[in-house]
């Protein structure tokens, strides 16, 4: 029996090109997710069009009308939480949202470095690309892991190394990484979909599929 596809909520601060990802591959069946909330922390962010084109429910939450992290965590989740979703997929998003008790493990991001190197507070966009080139090293790549109430500190689930080239620019590494984004955010909400992630404390587990642990020697 096939799974129901994940009820998502995607977060985002500009452009909305991973949103737009996650909407094409769903359209063509290749991600079972059903997108039922847009939020953004910003009214100018581009990638609300995305949601407006695709007739999805959208929010707009500004730090700057909260008196703390924890208000503005609140909030947000508390939308998360009417619309109700099973996951929130952290898609550029740039303020730091405290997570609640019931979204612990619910919650995913997606950091263009190989965490723990060339991450945190303010580190985000091409500023991480700079950085990897500037300090020399020849693999980078992204990380999808579960959110925390830290920058990009939470458990991970999937890292996909992809070259830094002599010749590199921040812009074209950062164009390099995010072809290797575009597979991996999808394959982590396919994993997640199947019941084949297990968050174990700092640990996740992705579990074999069923046809594979239900195989026979003689298959």
């Amino acid at each position: 029996m096939s799974r129901a596809p994940l009820k998502l909520a995607v977060l985002i601060s500009g452009g909305g090109r991973t949103l737009k990802n996650f909407l094409d591959l769903a359209a063509e069946d290749r991600l079972p997710v059903d997108v039922r909330l847009v939020v953004s922390s910003t009214p100018a962010a581009r990638g609300l069009t995305l949601a407006q084109e695709a007739d999805i429910p959208a929010a707009i939450f500004e730090r700057r009308r909260f008196d703390s992290h924890e208000a503005y965590g609140d909030a947000l989740f508390a939308a998360c939480r009417e619309a109700a979703v099973d996951y929130v997929a952290m898609a550029g998003f740039l303020k730091l949202a405290p997570v609640p008790a019931d979204f612990a493990g619910r919650v995913l991001n997606i950091h263009p470095a190989l965490i723990p190197s060339f991450c945190g507070h303010g580190m985000y966009g091409l500023r991480v690309h700079q950085a990897a080139i500037d300090y020399g090293v020849k693999v980078t790549g992204v990380t999808v892991h579960f959110v925390d109430n830290q920058y990009d500190a939470g458990p991970i689930i999937w890292q996909q190394p992809v070259p830094v080239f002599d010749d590199d620019t921040a812009e074209t590494l950062a164009a390099r990484v995010f072809e290797a984004e575009k597979e991996a955010y999808p394959q982590v909400l396919r994993l997640l979909a199947a019941g084949r992630i297990q968050l174990e404390g700092r640990k996740v587990r992705i579990l074999p599929s069923r046809r594979r642990a239900t195989a026979s020697p003689d298959d």
